[in-house]
């Protein structure tokens, strides 16, 4: 009986890193006419944020100029922006988001 050897060659995966995405804060700004309530709707339906949250965010818009909605992917916080700049635009609102890196 004869005997073969088989070579056994292995592949190896190349391992590659995965960073995580970026993420990229989503900030309302304070403005004179927009009203309260309609940034707390605003908070609510864009950023799913109960109404004491948004409350809290909302009171900190006015008082410091800036408050968080959420931080996001970069594609969700464009999307976010622009649906918010959208809705307010609709209502009459000069409510201003914008997006920042991380």
């Amino acid at each position: 009986m004869a005997t073969r050897k088989q070579h056994e060659s292995v592949l190896e995966a190349d391992r590659t890193e995965v960073q995580p995405p970026r993420l990229y804060r989503v900030l309302l700004l304070n403005d004179d006419y927009t009203p309260m309530d309609f940034v707390v709707i605003v908070l609510q339906r864009f950023f799913a944020l109960d109404r004491e949250r948004a409350t809290r965010v909302m009171l900190q818009i006015h008082h410091e100029g800036k408050g968080t909605g959420g931080v996001f992917p970069h594609d969700i916080a464009a999307t976010k922006v622009e649906q918010v700049s959208n809705y307010a635009r609709q209502h009459q609102h000069p409510l201003a988001c914008v997006m920042e890196e991380e």
